[in-house]
């Protein structure tokens, strides 16, 4: 099995359950008798009959990795630690919350100018709206704002595209996303695993737009206003969205049980 092949395996279907991380970590944990976790460890590129010790434990904290994995290697003792984001998701379609901040953060990791900051202030409600008789009394939707600033804010987010959906994918620090790992749970399991460079690329593809909703699209990342909460103050945060279930077009069947 090549490399190019080892990177795009990622189709398995068992009747086995999977219900948090946890269950995952697990599934290392008995890596020499667990089919999926044997799957993965060579679609991460290891070979099998090199590998002493597999550890693997939940990362707990704000971090975007679920879980970090640490492989010995026979005779040199060498650890080799991998860092993925598990994905989780019942559904054929659905979007998946992979960010959610105030805007004084986003503002302080991008550089925001003033400008932009007060434009995501009226969408989010942080600010009232300046026009009477918008659909929602708290915010304003960016079909309700004028041209100008609506084309800025796309400007300033394709000038940033790459900073921006780097840090809400992958982000930062020892403890950033090396793999998405989503696994569909129905009937049957499925899953697929992918470097997080592949799910970057193809999350980033296509243009920022204004929806017909007065939301934002980036690429294929919904950005929009988290809401709920009651009309708490942490409704007024901004969120980011995409749907798992479409890197199953990187799958191949070339593995079934």
């Amino acid at each position: 099995m090549n490399k190019e092949q080892l990177i795009r395996l990622g189709s398995h279907t068992a009747k086995a359950g999977f219900q948090n991380e946890k269950d995952v970590v697990d599934a290392f944990n008995n890596w020499q008798t667990d089919v999926l976790a044997k799957q993965w460890l060579m679609v991460m590129g290891y070979n099998l009959d090199e590998i002493e010790y597999v550890i693997a434990e939940i990362i707990h904290g704000q971090f975007k990795a679920d879980i970090q994995v640490q492989i010995t290697i026979k005779l040199t003792h060498l650890i080799d630690s991998q860092n993925i984001q598990v994905k989780l998701v019942s559904n054929k379609t659905g979007f998946n919350q992979i960010d959610k901040r105030r805007l004084e953060k986003y503002q302080e990791m991008w550089n925001m100018p003033h400008d932009i900051l007060e434009i995501l202030q009226y969408y989010t409600g942080e600010l009232p709206p300046y026009k009477k008789n918008t659909k929602d009394p708290r915010r304003m939707f960016l079909t309700e704002m004028s041209e100008k600033p609506v084309s800025r804010l796309i400007d300033w987010i394709n000038n940033n595209k790459p900073l921006i959906i780097t840090d809400v994918l992958k982000g930062r620090g020892k403890f950033s996303a090396e793999w998405v790992l989503v696994i569909q749970k129905s009937n049957e399991l499925n899953w697929v695993l992918l470097p997080i460079n592949i799910v970057i690329n193809h999350y980033s593809a296509g243009a920022t737009i204004v929806t017909k909703q007065g939301n934002l699209k980036m690429g294929k990342i919904t950005i929009q206003r988290k809401g709920g909460d009651n009309g708490r103050e942490s409704a007024k945060m901004l969120q980011f969205k995409l749907d798992p279930i479409e890197l199953f077009v990187f799958k191949t069947d070339s593995e079934t049980a």
